[in-house]
């Protein structure tokens, strides 16, 4: 899991995974609840804008969080 040509494969492998899964809803009828679940690739899309709003503000988050370096050399 440390060698670059791993980490490569592992993420090709992730993306035609994830291609794959946004291709098969061509084929599959999707039944929304709310309509606009229903729109082509609505999940992979709002998974990714989640992923990237907890991101977000968890960097956010951290900039009032963190302490200085010298935090435990003052004690």
């Amino acid at each position: 899991m440390v060698r670059p040509k791993t980490i490569r494969l592992l993420w090709i492998g992730f993306i035609a995974i994830l291609a794959l899964t946004v291709v098969a809803q061509l084929f599959i009828e999707v039944h929304d609840y709310f309509g606009v679940d229903g729109w082509f690739a609505f999940y992979a899309i709002f998974g990714f804008v989640s992923c990237l709003g907890m991101v977000i503000f968890a960097k956010l988050l951290g900039l009032f969080l963190k302490r200085p370096d010298t935090y435990y050399d003052d004690l």
